[in-house]
Parts: structure tokens; C-alpha cells; sequence
């Protein structure tokens, strides 16, 4: 790890500015605020909007985080407080957006989550289509991985396919796809293959009970060595 930096890159989880540019009319930012630099990315981004389909998306999300809150009026003395879970914001969401159908992509060993997910959805009017990454039977080796390099060593182990997934749940037209845990790459591949646009119930973290956030919360006695290079 280097001390060097590109002062020119952007590095907004760092900007200590009291009043951000990006959230006030009368706030400012460092040399490498995006808001400042980025102004033909903003522009493009503004022309996508434009589009029946991205800009209708854009304006349900935005309703449905401010339906997240209680406690919304005008003025300074407003105290907004959270009071919808994620699985409840989604369904919320794709109602709003009028699907019929949603995709369920789920690690299996998230079958039991993925099942709950979807038994809501279907209470809601939806229809479901659920697919497990294990879909294929492929085996491992088929991608290059080596028997050692197996969780369990010398058994036969399935792939994991989130391109299939993808695709069949592409094949069965679903109007949104749903994550449930797939594995961190896994995950990214899912999200490049989706025609639908994809949203996340659950980040897998084996560690945390699937709560990514609770490592960065304790990262004094955790991150910190790895910082540190004792990890």
C-alpha cells in the first residue's frame, strides 16, 4: 500500500467539507470533487434520465426513499426516522413500477432466504421466478478451478453460474431481478448479464450474518490489521 495519490481522482468518502457541494447551493469542495470536474459525466448522466424507461426508474426510487421515512415535513425542525425494512422497500418499488414479474438470483446456500423473499413477493401479486447459482450441475473444473482449490476437496462440486442465471431469468422476461447472497464476483458477472435492472436483498458475508457493514464497525479490531499488514 502507497501513500501516493492522483490528487485528480475523485475521493468523495474522504471530503470533509461542512457544507458538500453536492447536497447544499451554497457548499463547496476539495480540487478533486467530481461535482466541480465532472460536469460533462453530470450532463450525460441528465440526457439518460431522459429516457421514458431510466428516468421512470429514477423517479420511483427517489419517491420510494422518501416513503422510507416517517417524520417528513418543511422546515429545519424535521426528524426524519427509518421505518421499512430493504425486502419491503423492494416489493414497495416494483409495485410502484408496475412489474408483474420479478427474478430471484440466489446463492443456494440462501435457498431458505430466497424461499421467504419469494413467498412474500407471491403474497404481493407477483410472480416469481427463482433460479439457484448452481443451476447447470457444472463442475468446477469446467472453469479451471483445481481440486485443492475446492471447498470440499476431493467431491464434486457445481460451479457457480450467475450468466445462466442471468439468462434464464432473461428467457422468462422478468421486469426486475433480485440478488439473494450471490458469492462477491459472482455478483458482478449477474449484474454485467441482467437485461432487467437488478436490486439487492441480501450481501453475503459469512462472517457477519450477511451484515457487510458490521466488519467496517468494528474495523479497530479488525480492518486495522489488515491495514497494517498483520493480515
Amino acid at each position: 500500500m502507497t501513500d501516493e495519490r492522483d490528487d485528480s481522482l475523485p475521493r468523495c468518502a474522504f471530503c470533509t467539507e461542512e457544507k458538500k457541494i453536492c447536497e447544499d447551493q451554497l457548499g463547496s469542495g476539495p480540487s478533486w470533487c467530481p461535482t466541480l470536474t465532472g460536469e460533462g459525466a453530470v450532463r450525460s448522466a441528465l440526457n439518460e434520465y431522459n429516457s421514458d424507461r431510466i428516468g421512470e426508474i429514477a423517479r420511483v426510487a427517489s419517491i420510494q426513499e422518501a416513503e422510507c421515512y416517517h417524520g417528513r415535513k418543511p422546515g429545519p425542525g424535521a426528524r426524519p426516522y427509518p421505518v421499512k425494512p430493504r425486502a419491503r422497500e423492494i416489493f414497495e418499488f416494483a409495485g410502484r413500477m408496475k412489474y408483474k414479474r420479478i427474478g430471484v438470483a440466489f446463492c443456494a446456500g440462501l435457498a431458505r432466504e430466497a424461499g421467504l423473499f419469494s413467498e412474500i413477493l407471491e403474497s404481493r401479486g407477483f410472480e416469481v421466478v427463482s433460479v439457484s447459482c448452481k443451476v447447470g450441475r457444472t463442475p468446477k473444473e469446467r472453469i479451471g478451478v483445481a481440486d485443492e482449490e475446492k471447498i470440499y476437496i476431493g467431491e464434486f462440486e457445481a460451479m457457480c453460474s450467475p450468466i445462466a442465471q442471468a439468462r434464464i431469468l432473461d428467457l422468462n422476461e422478468t421486469e426486475l431481478n433480485v440478488v439473494v447472497g450471490l458469492c462477491v464476483g459472482h455478483d458482478a458477472l449477474f449484474f454485467q448479464h441482467s437485461l432487467a435492472p437488478v436490486t439487492v436483498l441480501v450481501a453475503k458475508d459469512r462472517v457477519t450474518g450477511h451484515n457487510p457493514a458490521a466488519a467496517l464497525y468494528t474495523s479497530s479490531s479488525y480492518f486495522r490489521n489488515i491495514l497494517h499488514g498483520k493480515r
